[in-house]
């Protein structure tokens, strides 16, 4: 049985009202909808075909189809690229290209809020669940650390990593020295440390920087200690979600148990790693996972695309916008596209 033009048009016309209404379509529909000058008996016989191919299903006993997993496969394939060619490679309006750029610019610098900015930016804009990874670098390094006073008797060291997070730690010392002083030690640690990895910064300090520490050797200690620290905390994917429960929001998700399964996976960390790196993906342009073909059990009602974004070589990290697999598929994708354009932009300015 052959997939010709006609029967993609039809199943195209299925897709995008299913995706607008939640309703199952009939061929009635169709042929009221949409100018194919075909009858409804011609057109729901092409549906009878789809069907039998695998790409339309009868919900219950309803008269009308809704797309299957390989029906929405097809249509991300085929159908959508062929759509975004025609409109320039996206949907989103100037306002909304400009909300996401703003949102982009005014947090270039912190990647912590950028993050969690960008995740909130995305479940505003496609009403979808977000979830975002801040960079992660194999091996990262310091940028810059700074010792400022706090009160009698603590300094904060604030440690910035070359994929620019920002950690701070207060350290308790008796008598720290004066802000002045804090500066000599801070240039000290900048000369020694900067460019280093943690497991350069746990060896024995250099002799230069126990001399010029000398009297405050608790002071380097700690300071020594905590950056590395806040180095070795880039091991690990911190992760922002936000959006959660914009699922519910839609009907496929008013049966209790499928709401509550998302939930759960949504709770979990490993549940949103495998959701962000999954398997078989090389952080390669746009990646769509539909329904079954998700790794993640309790959100195979739902589709995710996907996304990696770098800062400057020094890491990359990832962004994944979840909702039902019913979704707007163009509009997701051309969210994601625009996101890491504008970061790319924000980072050689």
């Amino acid at each position: 049985m052959e997939l010709n033009e006609r029967k993609i048009r039809i199943l195209e016309y299925i897709i995008t009202d299913y995706i607008a209404t939640a309703e199952p379509v009939g061929s009635r529909t169709i042929a009221r909808k949409h100018d194919m000058g075909l009858s409804s008996a011609t057109i729901r016989n092409e549906m009878s075909d789809l069907e039998v191919m695998g790409y339309i299903v009868a919900p219950h006993a309803s008269a009308g189809r809704v797309p299957s997993d390989k029906g929405y496969r097809l249509y991300v394939d085929r159908l959508m690229r062929r759509r975004a060619a025609e409109n320039d490679g996206g949907v989103l309006s100037d306002e909304e290209r400009r909300f996401l750029q703003g949102v982009i610019n005014d947090n270039i610098d912190r990647i912590d809020y950028l993050m969690r900015e960008t995740a909130k930016a995305i479940s505003v804009l496609t009403n979808y669940t977000a979830v975002v990874s801040e960079t992660v670098s194999p091996e990262e390094k310091i940028q810059h650390l700074q010792l400022l006073p706090l009160d009698e008797a603590s300094v904060v060291l604030v440690t910035v990593t070359a994929s620019k997070k920002v950690k701070n730690h207060v350290i308790r010392i008796p008598a720290p020295p004066e802000h002045d002083g804090l500066m000599r030690l801070s240039a000290a640690l900048n000369a020694a440390l900067g460019g280093k990895a943690a497991a350069y910064i746990r060896r024995k300090p250099s002799a230069g920087l126990r001399e010029a520490f000398s009297g405050y050797e608790g002071l380097l200690a700690a300071s020594l200690s905590a950056a590395a620290d806040a180095l070795d905390a880039g091991d690990d994917h911190e992760l922002f979600t936000s959006g959660i429960k914009n699922i519910l929001a839609f009907p496929e998700f008013n049966d209790l148990q499928k709401a509550r399964a998302v939930f759960d996976a949504l709770e979990a960390k490993d549940s949103l790693l495998m959701l962000l790196t999954g398997s078989g993906w090389e952080d390669d342009g746009i990646n769509v996972v539909i329904g079954q073909e998700n790794a993640v059990m309790k959100l195979q009602d739902c589709s995710v695309i996907r996304t990696a974004y770098s800062l400057n070589g020094t890491g990359f990290g990832r962004i994944a916008i979840l909702g039902p697999t019913r979704m707007d598929y163009s509009q997701a994708v051309s969210v994601l596209h625009s996101i890491v354009d504008f970061i790319n932009d924000a980072i050689q300015q």
